[in-house]
């Protein structure tokens, strides 16, 4: 969704471009091209290869507005204050792009964030390229016990708590203490029945109590 949007006030013009990332995207599910190169390529075409960091940081800010105003639901809004409220630390782990993730944690008041890294360039410039691995499956799982190790948490010292809406999540949601399956598409309600991780229904308005 950033991309698209990204493009749309940056350049206009590059959303003709969008045939091109639906081929890489079909490249990916033949196994032609990684996920991590997908996530490169998508980037380029959409953005160009370098963007300076400001103007960057600009379309990071206005792309988290939005999503603050239009795509978060209010059942998951309650949910995270039943959980801060609860003396739960909250973490987004994304495999967002940090510049734009952390916007969006901004507006949620959430003050940590696990996400893919973008590579700099020369003159503080955001480039299409990769600083690490994508976090995505158990690249997440990895960057999440990274964050652990980093922040001094010992993983037998933590109750931990994992909300996600994709079966790609399973390695996080089983290494948590508690998983919960979020509005989940099949193959994720298969699991959750499976592991017998609660599923959560975000559509519907919160509960009374916000819980």
């Amino acid at each position: 969704m950033f991309l698209l949007f990204g493009a749309g006030q940056r350049s206009p013009g590059r959303l003709l471009l969008l045939p091109a990332v639906a081929a890489a995207a079909l490249a990916a599910t033949a196994g032609l091209v990684s996920r991590d190169r997908l996530k490169e390529l998508m980037h380029r075409i959409m953005l160009g290869r370098a963007v300076p960091r400001a103007e960057m940081a600009v379309l990071a800010d206005l792309f988290a507005r939005r999503t603050a105003d239009r795509n978060i639901r209010p059942a998951a809004l309650a949910r995270i204050a039943a959980d801060r409220r609860a003396g739960f630390r909250i973490v987004l782990a994304t495999a967002a792009h940090r510049f734009y993730a952390e916007a969006v944690a901004r507006r949620l008041g959430i003050g940590d964030v696990i996400a893919t890294e973008a590579a700099g360039g020369p003159g503080g410039t955001v480039l299409s390229e990769l600083q690490g691995a994508n976090v995505y499956g158990r690249a997440k799982l990895a960057a999440v016990e990274a964050w652990l190790a980093a922040e001094g948490i010992a993983r037998d010292a933590a109750h931990l708590r994992f909300y996600s809406d994709h079966a790609s999540d399973r390695p996080c949601l089983a290494f948590a203490d508690e998983g919960f399956a979020v509005n989940p598409h099949r193959r994720l309600r298969r699991m959750a029945r499976a592991q017998g991780w609660p599923v959560l229904d975000w559509q519907r308005p919160p509960a009374p109590g916000g819980a």
